[in-house]
């Protein structure tokens, strides 16, 4: 997600959250004294930090996405994909040899993941017994969100550099369609019903897709300025993008009606949904996990629960409902230049880290 965000190539959740077909992306140590100083005390609610992982290496991150029957996460984590065991949060294996990863998402059968390697303008097929790339299929320019389609039973990889999507036939490893889209996308969702949904950013817009045309419907507002993370109900027919100005939006999938605008943490990246409980979750940059009743008319922020800082993308996995956040600990930011006004502070190397968090 080339956004403003604190990590390099900030993780895709996200399947386990929209579609249950897929199970986004996606952490033993107490956490540090400074971080417990520099979060804001936490609301009484049902969630809290179970446990971290330390997983460490180099680089940033971006989406990751959770496989509840395999018991594993997959971590868009710089140049490579860290696969961890959920059961235990080792590291299994990475997937290595990529550019710039920004997500993973995976076939339903449990045999393929589809990595969108957005430095390598490409999508990279791996076996999800091996962790080996089996295939390099090419894509748009900067491919970052990807997401498996279960209707058509394709995948789709959005574009960021070039405002297109790029459809791929997994049987085949080959293009089928490019579909372009009126403005930059970041998080999509696909509902299970042919239609695919995906946030455009610089628009604050919804854009809405048939899958089975493989073209643009139309757009809606998203209700809230800069989306990027997406959640979706699917029995509820809801949609739930995370926004800049600490704004949720919740919005009717079949109308585009504005149904609400719930308060979240500020600088989100990442959203998810818990059907059995009707919850919708936001992570953000200043490491808050906002949880929102979705059952309650008025939509209200039941917990702001304090993670970590640089928190801000997420995975929610509902078979043990856990919500799993990567982070890392930061050196001092670097002064500005003419060439980049907005310096992000370095990733300190080996701290990379996956959070926990269950009831």
């Amino acid at each position: 997600m080339p956004r403003p965000h604190l990590h390099l190539f900030a993780v895709a959740l996200f399947a386990a959250v929209t579609v249950p077909a897929l199970a986004a992306q996606q952490p033993a140590a107490p956490a540090p004294a400074s971080t417990a100083s520099s979060a804001p005390a936490a609301a009484v609610g049902p969630y809290h930090i179970v446990d971290r992982w330390k997983i460490g290496g180099e680089g940033g991150w971006d989406y990751l996405i959770a496989d509840p029957g395999a018991h594993r996460l997959y971590l868009a984590h710089g140049m490579q994909v860290d696969v961890v065991d959920t059961t235990s949060g080792k590291l299994i294996g990475s997937i290595t040899g990529l550019h710039g990863v920004h997500g993973v998402a995976l076939d339903p059968a449990g045999k393929f993941g589809y990595i969108s390697d957005g430095g390598g303008n490409a999508v990279v097929v791996f076996d999800r017994s091996t962790l080996a790339a089996v295939a390099t299929i090419p894509a748009g320019t900067n491919p970052d969100c990807i997401i498996f389609e279960p209707v058509t039973k394709t995948v789709w990889a959005f574009n960021g550099r070039s405002s297109s999507i790029t459809v791929i036939d997994p049987s085949t490893r080959t293009v089928v369609a490019t579909i372009p889209i009126p403005g930059k996308p970041e998080f999509a969702v696909a509902d299970g019903q042919g239609n695919v949904f995906d946030n455009l950013e610089d628009k604050s817009e919804i854009v809405r897709i048939d899958a089975h045309a493989k073209s643009v419907l139309g757009t809606w507002p998203a209700g809230c300025d800069s989306p990027s993370g997406l959640a979706f109900d699917a029995a509820g027919h809801r949609l739930f993008p995370v926004c800049d100005g600490k704004k949720m939006s919740v919005i009717d999938s079949t109308t585009g009606k504005l149904l609400a605008n719930p308060s979240i943490g500020d600088g989100p990246d990442a959203a998810g949904y818990s059907a059995a409980h009707s919850l919708a979750f936001a992570s953000s940059r200043d490491g808050i996990l906002s949880v929102i009743d979705a059952a309650a008319p008025d939509y209200p922020t039941i917990e702001s629960l304090p993670t970590q800082p640089g928190a801000r993308t997420m995975a929610y996995d509902p078979s043990t409902d856990r919500v799993y956040l990567v982070t890392a600990e930061f050196g001092p930011r670097p002064d500005p230049t003419p060439q980049n006004p907005r310096p992000r502070p370095p990733v300190l190397p080996g701290s990379f880290t996956v959070i926990v968090v269950g009831r």
